[in-house]
């Protein structure tokens, strides 16, 4: 297994349960649906996994663009979202061909601790120039540096008693740290960054930004940041 890409593309077992993922899921939606301004708003959702419960973030707005890089995950997507006229499936290099100023809400959520500095700068600017003058967007789950596993999952375990899948989750953090995932946390590593680190990025990406109040997903230990195009 190369990369992150192929290991969210791949059988894995990221999710405790069922339950977990459908929560996991609905809980993003919720928030997303939190930063749209306007049922006539076009939104992206850049590297949107499964997105499970897309349906309702679609719901709140006129347009939903579910952008994907793993090849297998995007074709389940696109199949899962095929009837809803107001979703739209496409890789990340499709978003190249999208019009410019044509995105209300851009949404980066959990993705930045997978890519390369090289690689959240380039998608930065891709997404600026699909955003409208008064468009934003949410980069949300940022790692700060001193996070360690320890705080992530007392994080799940919480999460896990509040929606009734505390014993999966004790299994799945055992079969977790026997997998895949450990290895790659281990030999890839994940990006961190500070509140300072995260906004000098997207300054220099050319976004006026701030800190969100609160993170997107269930795990406060991360961070939000809300940005707009400067100029």
């Amino acid at each position: 297994m190369e990369d992150w890409i192929d290991y969210y593309d791949s059988t894995h077992t990221i999710y405790a349960s069922k339950l977990h993922r459908d929560v996991h899921f609905e809980l993003i939606a919720r928030d997303i649906t939190g930063y749209i301004a306007s049922k006539d708003a076009t939104v992206l959702d850049y590297a949107c996994g499964e997105a499970l419960s897309a349906g309702r973030v679609a719901d709140a707005c006129d347009k939903l663009i579910l952008a994907e890089p793993a090849p297998k995950v995007r074709s389940r997507v696109a199949a899962r979202f095929a009837a809803n006229p107001k979703i739209a499936v496409h890789s990340l290099d499709e978003l190249r061909d999208l019009p410019a100023a044509s995105l209300d809400l851009a949404v980066m959520n959990s993705v930045a601790q997978y890519m390369t500095a090289a690689q959240l700068e380039e998608a930065f600017t891709v997404i600026r120039r699909l955003l409208k003058p008064d468009g934003r967007l949410v980069v949300g789950d940022i790692l700060p540096p001193q996070l360690g596993m320890l705080t992530d999952v007392m994080a799940l375990l919480r999460l896990a008693a509040k929606h009734g899948f505390l014993w999966d989750a004790f299994v799945s953090l055992v079969k977790t740290a026997l997998s895949d995932y450990r290895q790659l946390r281990t030999t890839l590593g994940l990006q961190h960054y500070d509140e300072t680190d995260m906004l000098a990025k997207l300054s220099a990406s050319g976004y006026l930004a701030s800190r969100a109040k609160m993170n997107i997903g269930h795990n406060q230990a991360r961070m939000t940041f809300v940005a707009q195009p400067n100029g």
